[in-house]
This record gives structure tokens, sequence and C-alpha cells, in this order.
């Protein structure tokens, strides 16, 4: 698993040998059973994840419904607002998939800084990509109509189709289930008109 974050982080900066260990002591790497919640709403929490493999999904309860606001598959991280707020959570963070993260916190974060500074630098180039990517993702959620948003999803995350429990991903496009159902019917059956055309 250590190679395989090595391997991601070298899109941003080569570590050298004893910054690579001073991660594998760090001991972060943790197996979830798909369903696990890892963060639940009130709760406070210093853990921030990055997927090494697996799926993880952000949600909020509202009247009784989950309301799904994001997915994290291998290779992404999120860092629950309630590290920065200190406040109690607003959402759920739980397992969609057995899972396996790493796991760590500002503390573990700042110790590694204190050793190696470069590491700050890792950091916030790391933030800056997730937050253009979020940004983009809200952009797109907000100017777009729920079939733009699926063939979008479709275009940028097709795996999470396949993964992901459809209800689950109606949640995150903002509509129904039986709305997703319909979409997707009438997409196969202009599909299918074109190809016969």
């Amino acid at each position: 698993m250590a190679t395989e974050l090595f391997t991601f982080l070298a899109r941003y900066m080569t570590l050298t040998d004893e910054e690579k260990r001073v991660i594998i002591d760090l001991d972060i790497f943790h197996s979830f059973k798909k369903g696990t919640i890892l963060l639940h709403e009130g709760e406070c929490s210093e853990a921030s994840y990055f997927v090494m493999k697996g799926c993880i999904r952000c949600y909020y309860m509202i009247d009784g419904e989950e309301k799904t606001t994001a997915f994290y598959t291998e290779s992404e991280s999120h860092s629950p607002q309630c590290v920065i707020t200190k406040e109690p959570s607003k959402y759920v963070v739980s397992c969609v998939e057995d899972s396996i993260l790493t796991v760590t916190t500002a503390s573990m974060e700042q110790e590694s800084f204190e050793k190696f500074p470069r590491f700050q630098t890792l950091c916030r180039l790391l933030s800056e990509d997730l937050l253009v990517k979020n940004q983009a993702t809200l952009d797109d959620f907000k100017i777009s109509s729920p079939e733009a948003r699926y063939l979008n999803l479709l275009r940028s995350r097709p795996d999470l189709v396949q993964r992901v429990p459809q209800h689950q991903l109606a949640s995150y496009l903002g509509i129904t289930p039986q709305s997703l159902s319909r979409i997707r019917k009438r997409i196969m059956d202009e599909e299918k008109s074109a190809v016969k055309a």
C-alpha cells in the first residue's frame, strides 16, 4: 500500500527514502469494512482520510433521509469540516465498499512538518488540487440539469455508476431513484435509436 501512496505523491514531489520511512512509521494504513461509519453526525474528529482502495461517502441526514454530497475513491482525500472548524460534524462519513485508507491527524502532520518542512508544500499542493476539483463539482451541480449531471458523471467518474447503490447515486445527483431510472432509460433509448439510424 505504501508504494501506491508514494506513486500518487510523486505527481507532486519526489520523496527521499528517509521521508518515505517517516510516513511508513506513522502507521497510517487501515482497513475498514463496507458500512463502517468513519465519522458520525455530531462527532468531533481530527482524522483525515486518503483512499488507497475502496470508496467512502459523505452524507447529511435531513428529515430522516440521507442526502449524499460526495464520494471519494482511489487516490482521493477527504478532510472533514470538523477537522478545521473544531465543531461537531454536521454530516456522516461512511465506507461504501471494503476500503483501505490512510488515516492522519493534524498532530501527526505537524510532527512530520517539523521533521520535513517540505511536507507543508506537499500538503498545500494537495489542498489546492482538491479545492479546484470541489469548486468545479459544485459549479457543475448548480448550472446543470439532472440529466446533464448524470451524463457528466458517466464521462468523469464512470466507475461510480457501477460501484455505488442507485439510491445513493440519485441522492448525490439531487434526484429521486425513480427519476434516475427514467433518465437512464431515456439515454439508453436514445442510444438505441442512434444505432438504428
